[in-house]
């Protein structure tokens, strides 16, 4: 293939919040509520940090969509980061995409999708002999294996599906999104209105262990609510498919993450109304129980069980679907320049970077193999907003450096909604090297590898190192 072929801006605004949302709402709002009581032991403090979570979330958002305005192309925070930064820390960002942040999301959700896939069809247990068998003590890679071989081949099956066209992609991830709506809606309207709901035990901020709520414990406790909210910047990788998008990528963010934040403090209300924290905190001491499917059986039975797993499974389709559709633009862009392996640089047929969907797939298997789903989900949240920080410091340097250039979005509340966001980063950075220095050692620990690959990659493609500007499409095709 020619790596000459342009992008088409094919996506408008309907389909831009369709990827946002359906980047964001994944298996977070389903088994992320019981760590959270375990940390906090109090429903009411659970409540408070989603509502955080999401004022946390939203200002990074308002603050990306500054910058989206402003630089909105293929490859979202690299292509910003070129501008605001140097080209290293765009590459860095982009190799962190590719080692932990998007590849280790692809994982955990196809991981999610198995562990639901097999609670309702019983699977003979695959390599059991072989469970104990680690890696430097940390790694189990045939734990569990006949899940992880599912979740593998549902990445395998997306990869393909996104790998025939960018609308075969958005499309699908439409059709989930409404299903997913559909369920999530009949679970508060049906579990606020059962006899074993208590709306108002949701909203108490008394400790079961009758101790106050430390600092350290909400933050750590956000962690869980981050990897719900996690998802929406990606979005910004489609730039150069997005019609108008410094117009259309601003408005799709907060249209997406607005919407986001009232579903999860809703069906977050719903779990804590019918579930105890008590309960809540034996589901999460018991590790392979899912505290949504409990909470709909409190109401519904066996049948709210099987119900759930069912919702589960679509909503962990829909979102590993949008995440693996969005992140493989960043890698093309940063192949196009010669800082990633050549051949991810080619668009197929279907004007797709097929190759850089591959290179994705594969590490994302890979990662599947490393660990479980709060391994991962921790490792992600503490890599990502290093970035949230890097792109809200932008707002105030392209302020300084381009004062004068049109703004189609200014963030809301400048300078103090950026500086709370910036230090919100700073401190959730450090808190997590304190309370989670495993997954924090390993997420830096991959992200680094990025210091010599970019020499190598400058290296070994130094006659092609130079952009590759993209020519603006001559057709254009309706959402």
């Amino acid at each position: 293939m020619s790596n000459t072929k342009q992008l088409h801006r094919s996506l408008g605004l309907r389909l831009v919040v369709v990827v946002v949302i359906g980047n964001i709402i994944g298996s977070g709002v389903y088994k992320k509520v019981a760590p959270m009581a375990a940390e906090l032991h109090s429903p009411g403090w659970v409540l408070v940090c989603w509502v955080l979570g999401g004022i946390i979330t939203l200002f990074g958002a308002l603050s990306n969509a500054e910058v989206a305005g402003l630089l909105a192309d293929t490859g979202g925070e690299y292509s910003y980061y070129k501008r605001i930064y140097n080209r290293f820390f765009a590459f860095i960002y982009g190799w962190s995409l590719f080692t932990v942040i998007q590849t280790a999301a692809i994982s955990s959700l196809a991981y999610v999708f198995a562990q639901s896939l097999h609670s309702l069809a019983a699977v003979p247990p695959l390599l059991s002999s072989w469970a104990e068998v680690s890696i430097g003590g940390v790694f189990y890679p045939f734990a569990d294996f006949s899940v992880k071989l599912t979740a593998i081949l549902l990445i395998l099956f997306l990869t393909w599906i996104n790998s025939r066209g960018i609308k075969a992609g958005a499309g699908l991830g439409t059709a989930i999104l409404l299903l997913v709506f559909a369920g999530i809606f009949l679970i508060i309207f049906f579990g606020l209105g059962s006899g074993q709901a208590n709306l108002g035990q949701s909203f108490s901020l008394q400790t079961t262990n009758n101790t106050p709520v430390t600092f350290s414990a909400i933050f750590t406790a956000m962690l869980s609510a981050f990897w719900a909210y996690q998802g929406w910047a990606a979005i910004g990788f489609l730039g150069g498919e997005i019609k108008d998008a410094k117009r259309t990528i601003p408005r799709g963010i907060t249209i997406g993450v607005l919407t986001v934040i009232s579903i999860y403090l809703l069906v977050n209300a719903t779990y804590l109304s019918v579930l105890s924290v008590p309960a809540l905190e034996e589901l999460y001491q018991a590790g392979n129980k899912i505290a949504a499917i409990e909470a709909v059986k409190s109401f519904w039975g066996a049948g709210g069980g099987f119900f759930m797993s069912v919702l589960i499974l679509i909503t962990t389709l829909g979102c590993t679907n949008a995440t693996v559709l969005a992140s493989c633009r960043t890698y093309f862009a940063m192949a196009r320049e010669g800082l990633f392996f050549r051949k991810a640089a080619n668009l197929n047929d279907a004007q797709v970077p097929g190759s850089s969907l591959v290179f994705q797939g594969v590490w994302a298997c890979v990662l599947v193999l490393s660990g479980t789903f709060d391994q991962l989900t921790d490792m992600i949240i503490f890599a990502v907003f290093i970035y949230y920080g890097a792109t809200t410091l932008g707002v105030f340097i392209l302020r300084k450096r381009m004062p004068e250039a049109p703004r189609p979005y200014k963030v809301w509340g400048y300078p103090v909604v950026p500086a709370i966001m910036i230090l919100f980063c700073a401190v959730l950075f450090c808190n997590t090297i304190m309370v989670r220095p495993r997954e924090a050692a390993i997420g830096m620990g991959l992200m680094l590898t990025g210091i010599p690959m970019y020499w190598w990659f400058l290296r070994k493609n130094k006659p092609d190192n130079a952009p590759v500007e993209e020519a603006e499409p001559k057709a254009m095709v309706n959402s």
